[in-house]
């Protein structure tokens, strides 16, 4: 009878990939970080890597064990969406935001790089990637708005489940959506302000 399943080997090679990716991205940053060149320190072909991970942003949510896809919501988002998409990027940040499962690793992360200057740097390469090729692609705004867009967020995250700062720490999900969207409206739909592009 035919074994299946993975391929001996095939779990052992992923995992090579990963602690190569690891310490590319530790030495480099997210930006000099390559896929050829964690290929290279792997062993391996980098069409390998792409064959399991599919592309650079992928290999790192992998590698830094990180419970989502930032790219991946921004689709669902966008997909899923109700007509404010203000409101529903907020919600669907809370909602990821407040599973214990989630937030314990990507506090960790936010702590390593406020602490690192490696982390930090690789950080910093991701988000500007996921805002970049991910954000402002899809809601087809300009990287400034999408910059903007991020750091609104980023500053809710961090008052909220970072510092813990009161009201909005214990606030109603449901009420910090609704104060907070508007201020992600006025970034990606401009055109809600009255403002021409």
């Amino acid at each position: 009878m035919a074994r299946t399943g993975r391929r001996p080997g095939t779990t052992q090679t992923r995992e090579q990939i990963l602690e190569a990716a690891r310490e590319q991205f530790a030495e480099s940053g997210y930006s000099g970080a390559t896929v050829r060149g964690i290929a290279r320190s792997a062993g391996v072909d980098p069409a390998l890597v792409h064959h399991f991970f599919g592309s650079k942003d992928q290999v790192f949510i992998e590698a830094m064990r990180l419970p989502y896809n930032p790219a991946a919501i921004v689709r669902r988002i966008i997909a899923g969406t109700d007509g404010d998409r203000a409101v529903s990027i907020v919600r669907y940040v809370l909602d990821v935001w407040d599973r214990p499962e989630t937030q314990t690793p990507m506090l960790a992360l936010l702590r390593s790089a406020a602490n690192n200057d490696h982390a930090a740097m690789t950080v910093r390469g991701f988000m500007s990637d996921i805002l970049q090729h991910h954000i402002a692609v899809e809601f087809a705004i300009d990287p400034v708005r999408a910059s903007a867009a991020g750091s609104q967020i980023l500053g809710l995250i961090l008052t909220r489940y970072l510092f813990r700062i009161e009201p909005i720490a214990s606030a109603d999900a449901e009420e910090v959506a609704r104060v907070y969207a508007p201020a992600i409206r006025a970034v990606i739909q401009p055109e809600e302000t009255g403002e021409s592009e």
